[in-house]
């Protein structure tokens, strides 16, 4: 009962001044774990304050950044828990239930993020959504770009054999591993609250994320190298909770949805623009930024680790593969 608590409109309150009922707002929480810097957190809040005005103010939307509500694993059963009403968040997690919807976690599986963005538009993005909403009850909105993901490190290395027992934080999800476990990393989950401080103490000496999460959590603080391997082109999902998205009508899903996609289109340019400043900014901060040869390391992937043993469907990725 009290799970559905928020989403029932209050009975109206009679106003002693004018004798009108006024309902009261639908109070929502939206939940991230990305800095009040980070463009996720500004178009959040836009969506938010956008929501509610086309509306008419029948929605309030709270954002919660910084892991405020919990860590990224956290926040994601939340959805089912009825703690958080909706997210931003890796696919990579949802895939924990639905292992096929995490195919574009396979390293070296986009070109870039326009590719990426295709493909969250496309038919087959659309059949691995509507099989997840059927699992779960969560609807997936929208899909922002989140970057490329390089590798910083205090151990220099120009190829996956320079790779060889470098203790590599990676977020707790079996796709992440797969770029260090094939040159022989050792491969590290630490939850990304704790990145800077286990990078600071030498609990870890490397770490891979976007140029521009490296740049909003300071990783380039502590340490001495950017490695450009984009293994992976990352992105982020705009998901409602079930408890939500069934309450919905009809125009109400539609306004979420429309809104969403804008707010994920706003983030998307903020994001490659930035992304396209960053190396030469960290030059400037006195790191030493280089590219490798990507191909050695796709071939130590494609050698040591399967698209289907890390349950991903070989035609969902041809589909990709497909995408001009």
């Amino acid at each position: 009962m009290l799970r559905f608590a928020r989403f029932v409109l209050v009975a109206a309150a009679l106003s002693v001044a004018s004798g009108v009922a006024v309902a009261q707002p639908v109070k929502l929480k939206w939940a991230h774990v990305y800095e009040t810097s980070e463009p996720y957190h500004k178009w959040s809040v836009w969506a938010a304050d956008e929501i509610k005005k086309r509306t008419g103010g029948r929605y309030e939307i709270a954002v919660f950044p910084a892991s405020q509500l919990g860590k990224e694993t956290d926040i994601n059963q939340g959805l089912q828990l009825g703690t958080v009403d909706m997210i931003i968040s890796g696919l990579s997690f949802a895939a924990r239930t639905m292992p096929r919807i995490g195919v574009g976690y396979y390293p070296y599986t986009f070109r870039d993020g326009d590719h990426l963005v295709s493909w969250a538009k496309s038919g087959a993005f659309k059949e691995l959504t509507d099989e997840y909403r059927q699992k779960t009850g969560i609807q997936i909105t929208a899909m922002t770009y989140y970057g490329a993901r390089h590798t910083t490190s205090n151990r220099d290395f120009k190829d996956c054999a320079g790779m060889k027992g470098l203790k590599i934080r990676v977020p707790d999800v079996p796709a992440y591993m797969a770029l260090p476990k094939s040159c022989g990393a050792n491969p590290t989950p630490i939850a990304f609250a704790e990145v800077y401080l286990a990078l600071q103490n030498g609990t870890v000496e490397a770490q891979e994320n976007p140029l521009t999460t490296i740049e909003a959590k300071k990783f380039y603080e502590v340490q001495k190298n950017v490695i450009l391997t984009g293994h992976i082109v990352d992105s982020l999902a705009t998901q409602v909770a079930p408890h939500v998205w069934t309450k919905l009508s009809d125009a109400d899903k539609k306004t979420f949805t429309d809104v969403m996609q804008e707010a994920a289109a706003g983030a998307t340019g903020d994001i490659k623009k930035r992304e396209a400043e960053l190396v030469d900014e960290f030059k400037k901060k006195g790191l030493n930024v280089h590219a490798v040869d990507r191909k050695g390391f796709q071939e130590a992937i494609m050698k040591n680790i399967t698209l289907e043993s890390m349950g991903y469907s070989k035609a969902d990725w041809d589909k990709i593969q497909q995408i001009k």
